[in-house]
């Protein structure tokens, strides 16, 4: 069982306005996504790179609110537009849920248009070691969005992930190798290091 990088989570109080800091931030556009109707939730796309991308997800005004939290805390969400989850991908979900801390949550089967994925919702909405966790998924077929994204020319360089029990967290996903991911002891907190075509940015 391993775990890979799959995609970061910028939430926001609105699509518009989390879309419209995050393109402002990066100097790129944003692609258009889609709905999650059992969420309520609607998001836009960005690429960075083969296999990871960016989403900027908010609930949705159009759908009805679901009886169950929204993933990703959105319930509670307020502020500005942040960088406040990230995701990963495993070759075996039964597995990563069955080795993850209490509180990770059953897998769901979702959909949107013709991608399927199983994904595992906290019942709370709020993920373990207080969010800085990362939520699982697990993708059902060939078809992963980064695919059909248009290169935007920028590329994570590093994703900083700060918990105050650090080690722990470590130990927890042992099954992620990626280089790029660094788990800090410090106040809870999540920061993306991301090359653009104007150069370095930062996405907190």
């Amino acid at each position: 069982m391993r775990l890979d990088l799959d995609h970061l989570a910028v939430s926001a109080m609105s699509l518009a306005q989390g879309s419209a800091g995050v393109e402002a931030l990066l100097g790129v556009q944003l692609a258009p996504g889609g709905v999650h109707p059992q969420m309520g939730t609607h998001n836009r796309l960005l690429s960075l790179g083969p296999g990871l991308y960016l989403e900027v997800i908010a609930i949705d005004p159009a759908a009805a609110k679901p009886e169950h939290p929204r993933w990703f805390d959105l319930d509670r969400f307020t502020g500005p537009p942040r960088l406040t989850n990230w995701i990963c991908r495993s070759d075996d979900l039964d597995a990563a849920l069955a080795a993850a801390p209490p509180g990770i949550g059953p897998a769901v089967a979702l959909s949107r248009g013709d991608y399927r994925w199983r994904f595992a919702i906290p019942p709370t909405g709020i993920l373990p070691f207080d969010d800085a966790h990362p939520a699982l998924i697990a993708w059902q077929g060939a078809l992963h969005p980064a695919q059909a994204l248009p290169d935007s020319g920028c590329r994570l360089r590093r994703l900083v992930v700060a918990h105050p029990e650090a080690p722990a967290l470590r130990q927890a996903l042992a099954a992620l190798t990626d280089p790029r991911v660094e788990i800090v002891a410090g106040d809870k907190a999540m920061m993306a290091e991301i090359d653009t075509p104007s150069g370095p940015r930062v996405l907190q």
